[in-house]
């Protein structure tokens, strides 16, 4: 924390710039996807402000974690389950519980507004500490390294959780409580996957985890339409919310 106090404005400057920037513009793009029924804005904004609260929760419990389990899989599993349960639970109670919350796409765009928010908290804590360490310009090429990977990988995890949830959004509340389960799992070792190879790759391997990511990003794309055409069936008619 006291090296934090030494950064000048202009270091905290260049940190928020690309901690927030990148995931302002990737919000943007998810959003024109919804512009035919876009959701209040003043709920996307309390989403990604949740979702930065999210990191918040997770760093102690993170670090508490690292404190007890020995580096490998098995930390970085408890790492994912940690950022994706917070980042859902964000989620939540900012938009998903309530009555906005009617179709099924919208609990993609509120659990990416949410994911959003927290790589952009988590990048701008990653680049302060950076700034400190090798200065400003390669700190801004490192953050857009995180600007292909661990922005998209977010987005990528709780998308798919939405993705799990929007499918089943007409469906009765035990059906979606099972593709909640399978699609938190799912995000879970997504995101343990991509910080195992991170960690065992370099080079041009490094490359390849952030290509296989995109591959997964432009695979949502296609699942967000498809969730954009579910349609209630029976009995199932009216809205409910995802939850």
């Amino acid at each position: 924390m006291a090296k934090f106090l030494t950064l000048s404005p202009e270091m905290i400057f260049f940190a928020l710039l690309g901690g927030l920037l990148p995931a302002l513009l990737w919000l943007f793009f998810w959003l024109r996807e919804d512009r035919v029924h876009p959701e209040p804005r003043s709920l996307i904004m309390l989403s990604f402000l949740a979702g930065m609260g999210a990191v918040i929760v997770s760093l102690p419990l993170e670090r508490f974690a690292e404190h007890r389990i020995a580096s490998g899989a098995l930390l970085f599993t408890v790492w994912a389950v940690i950022e994706e349960v917070t980042k859902l639970g964000g989620a939540y109670f900012a938009a998903l519980r309530r009555k906005e919350s009617d179709e099924p796409i919208d609990p993609m765009i509120y659990l990416i507004t949410a994911a959003l928010g927290f790589a952009a908290l988590e990048n701008t804590l990653f680049l302060l500490g950076s700034i400190t360490r090798v200065g400003i310009v390669e700190s801004i090429i490192t953050g857009n390294l995180r600007f292909i990977g661990a922005t998209l990988l977010h987005v990528l995890t709780s998308g798919s959780i939405g993705v799990f949830l929007g499918l089943s959004f007409y469906k009765a509340r035990w059906r979606r409580e099972i593709n909640l389960g399978a699609g938190l799992l799912l995000a879970i070792l997504l995101h343990t996957a991509f910080n195992v190879r991170i960690v065992e790759s370099s080079g041009a391997t490094i490359l390849v985890t952030f290509s296989l990511v995109w591959a997964a990003i432009v695979l949502l794309l296609l699942f967000f339409e498809r969730v954009k055409s579910v349609r209630p069936s029976g009995d199932n008619t009216g809205t409910r919310r995802a939850l």
